[in-house]
């Protein structure tokens, strides 16, 4: 069978791959439409397999929040290099997946890779991650992602920020005692700049009781071996070290999370006055993870110091 540069053009748009490829496969084929979209889905697949232990070290958040306030989604897709980040192939997979996270709801990356593509339902996001792969000829994963909803009968807003470069979003739930304060200028702006700031400080917790307690556990072993090391007696070395996350510890586990109590609680009294309705509770502030890539621990405390 003739295959016609019609044929090409139809199977191009269909499937994003390159045209030589598009016209081996239907030459392949026989000219049969589906079945050159099968071979070259399958052909993707092995491309991806192929490129699967290459290193992903660039890539984008793709980041949106909702215009009624109650949803905000954030999903890091990654790639080995900023060109192919910037092309509108990688770019257009990433806003679709922002569509798929934000639709449903996906206990970790497995679930989400094997649910049905948000673009196309006759494949999976794994599949159309690989075409992705195929059609580019890099290597690409899914990194972290995040989906954050204002909690049902609460008021207030989902915020968030992404950083200019696009690699590093933050989502925050803030509640406060009404519809009227929530929906203030002054309210919006009170999230984006907690949400910054915690962009800024990468804090551990919200408050000192959020901390993990084998994080807090660590600190004091670290205290317990340091006391030891200086001939300290054994049978005051767990006073020693109790002593010490307290005055040592808690200033930087409050350094962590400083700024943004400070911003929030220096701009509660702004929101007060702009929509004129007071505060009967104070505002709560639950941040998401970042779904960008983070530190590793030791320079996320260095950070915290």
């Amino acid at each position: 069978m003739s295959i016609t540069a019609s044929m090409v053009k139809d199977l191009r748009e269909k499937t994003a791959a390159g045209m030589m490829d598009c016209k081996k496969a239907l030459t392949e084929c026989d000219g049969d439409m589906e079945k050159a979209v099968d071979w070259l889905r399958q052909k993707g697949l092995s491309k991806a397999a192929k490129k699967a232990g290459r290193a992903t070290s660039e890539g984008l958040v793709g980041f949106e929040l909702a215009a009624d306030g109650k949803l905000g989604v954030a999903v890091e897709i990654k790639c080995e290099t900023d060109f192919v980040a910037r092309g509108d192939k990688f770019q257009g997979f990433v806003k679709d997946m922002v569509a798929q996270v934000a639709k449903g709801a996906y206990a970790d990356s497995e679930a989400l890779l094997a649910a049905p593509f948000v673009a196309d339902a006759s494949v999976t996001v794994k599949e159309a991650l690989d075409g992705v792969i195929a059609t580019t000829g890099e290597n690409m994963g899914l990194g972290k992602f995040a989906k954050l909803e204002l909690a049902a009968g609460k008021s207030g807003l989902i915020g968030g920020y992404l950083h200019s470069n696009g690699k590093l979003a933050v989502l925050v739930e803030m509640q406060t005692a009404n519809d009227e304060a929530a929906a203030s200028e002054a309210f919006h702006e009170l999230a984006k700049n907690v949400a910054m700031q915690i962009a800024a400080a990468s804090p551990l917790a919200v408050s000192s009781e959020g901390l993990d307690p084998e994080l807090v556990e660590r600190e004091r072993e670290v205290y317990r071996q340091k006391a030891r090391e200086e001939g300290k007696p054994e049978q005051i070395i767990e006073k020693i070290a109790e002593g010490a996350v307290k005055k040592e510890g808690k200033p930087r586990i409050k350094k962590a999370v400083k700024a943004t109590v400070d911003a929030e609680e220096a701009a509660v009294a702004e929101v007060v006055a702009a929509v004129e309705t007071p505060f009967e509770e104070p505002v709560a502030v639950e941040a998401a993870p970042a779904a960008a890539e983070t530190a590793p621990a030791a320079e996320a405390e260095q950070k915290a110091e």
